[in-house]
């Protein structure tokens, strides 16, 4: 392992005797239009904003790398463990298990207005059983990792000396250098007819026609990368980010009239569901999913985004890490 050496400017790549971290892309800091006024209230309003630059995974981590943090350390996720009746007051008894969300296929056209309709609480479900407490992990070592929380993917990220991107950050790596567009990869959802992400093709969430030739998470790469050389930043799985999410951009756009520089996201307390019962901090999370679909959640763009609850683990929300070697001098990443 080599320490990361820290530029003299933060728009540049480090010197070249630094060695890049195994399987990190260096995304050069710039100007990027973030957000969008075309798609989902969230997005706006699309404003101007500068980021420095930044290591970051080329992949989402996968199964076999989360593996070997968890064979190092002994974490144990927090889908593995019973909640507490304390912390959940208003839990039923008999709900008070270890468990994750999991997507359920529901036989026939539902009411889309109830999530519960394919949603479950599965008891036994988490990243070594992606599916329920008989699924397991053969054949998916480069698949994403998923049913992690915020708390295990911090816990991973810091034991692989790394962090976690900030919205601005994950967003501008996302776009891989087209600014503007509505894709990662341009105007076109399927150009030339090519899948060119993992998501949901038919009458979400009864009809999956797997046109792309996935039902549920694919192996990290297999779709083309973005013009960064990054994968699977759009569909496949939602992935974490730092920040606390905020409404829309209204706030940040409005802080400065020029160009904001590498921000932050929004405050912690505010980021909770309106709802006094319902007061879990919620991240942003981006890039849409497999279960992401044309006829219910077009949020495979750069730009979407979603609130997520900081304790609710999931099939399908992953992540990636970055390393800013701006942030405190030089640092070590551990190798994958």
């Amino acid at each position: 392992m080599s320490p990361l050496i820290s530029p003299s400017h933060p728009d540049r790549a480090p010197d070249a005797d630094a060695q890049a971290p195994a399987g990190m892309v260096w995304i050069a800091g710039g100007v990027f239009r973030m957000g969008s006024d075309l798609h989902y209230r969230e997005e706006q309003p699309s404003h101007r904003v500068r980021v420095s630059g930044f290591w970051i995974d080329r992949t989402p981590v996968t199964n076999a790398q989360f593996r070997r943090f968890v064979d190092e350390t002994q974490y144990v996720t927090f889908a593995e463990i019973a909640p507490l009746a304390s912390d959940y007051p208003d839990a039923l008894p008999e709900m008070l298990k270890a468990g994750s969300m999991v997507f359920r296929q529901p036989a026939g056209p539902v009411d889309r207005r109830d999530c519960h309709q394919w949603w479950e609480y599965c008891f036994g479900a988490d990243w070594r059983h992606p599916v329920g407490p008989e699924s397991h992990l053969q054949d998916l070592d480069d698949h994403p990792v998923v049913h992690v929380t915020a708390k295990d993917v911090e816990a991973y990220a810091q034991w692989a000396g790394k962090t976690l991107p900030t919205e601005a950050e994950w967003e501008y790596a996302a776009r891989g250098g087209l600014d503007g567009t509505p894709y990662a990869w341009g105007n076109e959802f399927l150009p030339s007819n090519r899948h060119m992400a993992n998501t949901w093709q038919g009458e979400f969430p009864w009809q999956n026609l797997r046109a792309d030739g996935y039902e549920r998470t694919s192996p990290v790469g297999a779709f083309p990368a973005n013009g960064y050389g990054l994968s699977d930043m759009i569909g496949n799985v939602w992935e974490w980010t730092a920040d606390w999410y905020s409404s829309d951009h209204s706030e940040q756009a409005e802080k400065t009239g020029g160009v904001v520089l590498n921000p932050r996201g929004g405050a912690r307390d505010q980021s909770c569901e309106p709802d006094p019962r319902l007061r879990i901090p919620r991240r942003v999370i981006k890039g849409g999913s497999h279960l992401c679909a044309a006829s219910y959640s077009r949020r495979y763009r750069p730009a979407a985004r979603f609130a997520h609850p900081v304790d609710t683990s999931t099939c399908h929300i992953g992540f990636r890490c970055i390393v800013r070697p701006f942030d405190r001098g030089p640092r070590r990443a551990r190798p994958d």
